[in-house]
């Protein structure tokens, strides 16, 4: 895995990062982005753009957030999405759904 992204994005989903992102690895559910891990070529570019602060290397999450490895991760599986590896974002790749933490994350 490369990089992740966190719970700032939750329910903004500013999407610079997607544009960015140059092997397209930036997916779009409905409260936020999740990066595919397998596609990701650890560039930093989606990190450097995002206004939210949202991104971090999958080494250095901050404590607190470190759930979004997992969750970024089962995002493709089969309890979400079961996308498995696409291949890269198209329109056909986008949704509404969304892992089951983000689902019912809700800001204090």
């Amino acid at each position: 895995m490369a990089y992740v992204i966190t719970d700032p994005c939750i329910d903004v989903k500013d999407g610079d990062c997607t544009v960015a992102c140059p092997v397209d690895c930036i997916y779009e559910g409905g409260r936020m982005f999740y990066i595919h891990p397998g596609e990701c070529i650890n560039c930093g570019l989606c990190l450097s753009v995002c206004p939210v602060d949202a991104i971090s290397w999958d080494e250095e999450i901050p404590q607190g957030r470190v759930q979004f490895k997992a969750v970024n991760q089962d995002f493709f599986g089969p309890d979400v999405t079961n996308w498995g590896s696409p291949g890269g974002w198209d329109k056909n790749h986008t949704t509404n759904r969304d892992h089951p933490l983000v689902a019912a994350y809700e800001r204090a």
